[in-house]
């Protein structure tokens, strides 16, 4: 969040402002401000979805896979771009601690591939000045955390298969039955 950012560049010190990003000697600060890709929709699988037909059911993609949230393609640019500097060692993830944080983090970074580059995480519990550089001072490895993205990962698919199969699958129950909305499951 830019606020996070805020917060990061005053505990740490000498940062200049930039368009997107603040920069220091020894750091780049830029924000995701949230979900900035989604789990692609049926139809990006295959048009086929479009329709809403039960003999579709289910609809298990062999590999769940994401796509920019609408208006974001330019912020996930401005990621890329800062991310692919020579000058850029390394990526630290400063997202919220917990499996949301990590998920977000880690889709951006995959999706921009920049996971080539070492990733450390940033694991902030508080946003005193003193606790966000205590937190630099125990950076730790992003792989130690690769749990966490996993279970993260594993709800968002088990939101979507059941959201996305049980929402048609109802849908089209109640039509049958004279209904005209759509019905929403998950």
């Amino acid at each position: 969040k830019p606020s996070v950012a805020v917060d990061i560049c005053d505990a740490l010190g000498g940062f200049a402002k930039k368009k997107e990003h603040y920069e220091s000697d020894d750091f780049i600060v830029t924000w995701a401000m949230g979900h900035l890709l989604t789990l692609c929709e049926p139809q990006d699988y295959d048009k086929a979805y479009k329709s809403w037909s039960v003999k579709l059911l289910p609809i298990v993609p062999d590999e769940f896979q994401v796509k920019p949230r609408e208006g974001q393609k330019t912020r996930l640019n401005g990621i890329r771009r800062l991310g692919r500097r020579k000058d850029v060692e390394g990526i630290i993830n400063a997202c919220d601690a917990g499996r949301e944080g990590e998920m977000i983090f880690r889709r951006i970074v995959e999706f921009l591939e920049l996971n080539q580059k070492p990733q450390q995480r940033l694991w902030l519990r508080s946003m005193t000045h003193e606790s966000i550089r205590a937190a630099f001072e125990g950076l730790r490895p992003g792989d130690e955390l690769d749990n966490l993205r996993d279970a993260a990962f594993l709800r968002s698919v088990g939101d979507w298969l059941i959201g996305m199969n049980a929402t048609r699958a109802l849908t089209q129950r109640m039509k049958s039955r004279g209904e005209r909305a759509s019905w929403s499951a998950g």
